[in-house]
């Protein structure tokens, strides 16, 4: 990995102290890993410190073939299998904005100044959570404290997102939901309203609001 593509991110201590070891955990693990390599961090390139106004925070990527590629939440267009918990977020984003989304890859939402990140940076083919303990928490805390200073808005999508950002100041807006996951999205993430609530947020500060759709 180079260091270079991650820009503003790549002094966090991380990189020189934590990323070697699991780049070797991940050299040794012996089923496919998603996102593919060169997408692993790539929500950190695509999303630079300074332009970060939201943070969507998630848990891990997604563990099927072809379905993860790299931001939180994203699918590549095209793909064809179910987009579990993609389609709850654009059920809510109708349920919550009246307006319909069909494009699955969430790039112009990080062009936008949303970071799509998730708690873990991998996980292996078909199993959810199997990573969630190789240290991507101190990448994550890192992220979070380097945000911390300037007012941002943060959706805080399940127990391991929330978790996560327990040490957030008090100047930011923090939406904490269930998960949009089928297996959680009706216990709290459905009727949360985050994408008005935001936008709401961003008007009152006098900045332009996120194209969700």
């Amino acid at each position: 990995m180079s260091l270079s593509r991650l820009g503003g991110w790549a002094d966090l201590p991380f990189f020189t102290e934590d990323w070697p070891r699991i780049a070797q955990a991940l050299d040794t693990e012996d089923r496919p890993v998603y996102p593919p390599q060169d997408r692993r961090f790539h929500a950190l390139e695509r999303t630079q410190p300074e332009a970060v106004r939201v943070v969507i925070l998630g848990q891990d990527p997604y563990h099927t073939p072809g379905k993860a590629d790299g931001l939180a939440f994203s699918i590549p267009n095209g793909f064809g299998g179910r987009l579990d918990s993609l389609g709850n977020i654009f059920k809510e984003l109708h349920d919550d904005l009246q307006v319909s989304r069909k494009a699955t890859d969430l790039g112009d939402w990080a062009d936008q100044g949303v970071l799509l990140l998730n708690t873990a940076l991998s996980v292996p083919e078909g199993a959810a959570g199997a990573h969630a303990r190789l240290g991507w928490s101190r990448l994550v805390a890192q992220v979070l404290a380097r945000l911390d200073a300037r007012p941002r808005a943060f959706l805080l999508w399940g127990g391991p997102a929330q978790k996560s950002a327990r040490g957030l100041s008090p100047h930011h807006l923090v939406v904490a939901s269930a998960h949009p996951s089928p297996l959680s999205a009706h216990r709290g993430f459905f009727g949360s309203r985050p994408f008005s609530r935001v936008n709401g947020w961003l008007a009152d500060r006098g900045e332009p609001p996120i194209r969700w759709a």
